[in-house]
C-alpha cells in the first residue's frame, strides 16, 4: 500500500544492498522518498537502486564503510546534496562473527564486531545529526536486535555491539530532542533474509527460534521495513528514545540455541572452558 508518508524526504539507508536494508530502502522510495543506499558492495547496492527505479522511485548509490569516518562523512555529504538535505537516516549496517564461547573469541574479531555495530552507528549519528536538525523534525533509526537485550550465548561481540546501539539511541534521543531530532531503534528477531537462509525448518537452530516465538514462524523483511517507515514518518512524531521489538514475541522468552553449530565448529569439548 502506497501512502506517501515519506514524500519529498531524503532518506539514507546503510547496509542497503541486501536483506533488511534493501527492503527498507525500497519501501521508503515507494513512500515517496529520495533514497541514498550505502554499503561496501557496489553490485548489491546497484540491484537495490535498480529495483527502486523500476518501481518508479528515486535512488542513488554511495559505496562506503560505516567503520571509516571519512566514508561516513562523504556518504552524508552526497546524500544531502542528492536529496536537498537529510530528513531520515537508517543505520542498518551491522554484523557478527562465527559462533564460539567467550573464552575462545578472537580479540580482533570481537573488536571488529563492536566497531561495525556500535562505532559504525555512532559515526552515522555524528555526521547525520547536523542535517537532521536542519530538517526540523529529522528521524534517526538504529538497527539493533533481540540480541541487544536477550542473552544469545555463543554470539561473541554481537550482543554487546547491539546493546551499544541501544544505549546510543537512548542517549542521542535525550541529547538532541530539544533540537527536534528523534532517535528510535528496532529490535528484529528471526527474519527471513539471505543471512538466515541456511537455517531451515526441522533443524535445531531454526526450531529453537520458532519454539520460543509466541506468534510462531519467522518474520519477513517487510515486517521490519514497515516499522522503520513508521519511525521515519510524522506518524511517530511524538516518539523518541524507543526500541521496538519486531520478533513475534521471541524476546518474551529466550534467545536461540546455537550449540549445534558451535559443536560442529569446535567439537563438544571446545565449549568447556575447563578443557581450554
Amino acid at each position: 500500500m502506497k501512502t506517501g508518508t515519506l514524500a519529498g524526504r531524503s532518506i539514507v539507508v546503510t547496509g542497503g544492498g541486501t536483506g533488511l536494508g534493501a527492503a527498507i530502502a525500497q519501501l521508503a522510495a515507494r513512500e515517496g522518498a529520495k533514497v541514498t543506499v550505502s554499503g561496501r558492495t557496489e553490485a548489491t547496492l546497484r540491484n537495490t537502486a535498480a529495483a527502486i527505479a523500476e518501481a518508479g522511485g528515486t535512488a542513488q548509490v554511495v559505496v562506503g564503510d560505516v567503520t571509516v569516518e571519512a566514508d561516513v562523512a562523504r556518504l552524508v555529504a552526497e546524500a544531502a546534496e542528492f536529496g536537498g538535505g537529510i530528513h531520515g537516516f537508517v543505520a542498518n549496517a551491522g554484523g557478527g562473527s562465527p559462533v564460539a564461547p567467550l573464552h575462545l573469541q578472537d580479540l580482533d574479531a570481537f573488536e571488529r564486531v563492536l566497531r561495525l555495530n556500535t562505532v559504525g552507528t555512532f559515526l552515522c549519528i555524528k555526521h547525520a545529526v547536523p542535517h537532521l536538525a536542519r530538517a526540523e523534525g529529522g528521524s534517526f533509526v538504529g538497527m539493533s536486535s533481540i540480541a541487544g537485550h536477550v542473552t544469545h550465548p555463543l554470539f561473541g561481540g554481537y550482543p554487546t555491539g547491539k546493546a551499544g546501539i541501544e544505549s546510543l539511541i537512548r542517549n542521542a534521543a535525550d541529547e538532541y530532542g530539544r533540537f527536534g531530532v528523534r532517535f528510535n531503534g528496532v529490535q528484529p528477531g528471526y527474519i527471513q533474509t539471505d543471512v538466515m537462509a541456511t537455517f531451515t525448518p526441522g533443524t535445531p537452530i531454526y526450531d529453537s527460534y520458532v519454539s520460543q516465538t509466541p506468534l510462531g514462524g519467522v518474520g519477513r523483511p517487510d515486517d521490519v521495513a514497515q516499522v522503520v517507515r513508521f519511525l521515519l514518518s510524522d506518524q511517530s512524531r511524538w516518539m523518541t528514545g524507543q526500541l521496538l521489538a519486531v520478533d513475534g514475541g521471541n524476546s518474551l522468552r529466550r534467545g536461540p540455541d546455537f550449540t549445534s553449530l558451535a559443536e560442529r565448529r569446535l567439537g563438544p569439548e571446545g565449549l568447556d572452558p575447563a578443557k581450554a
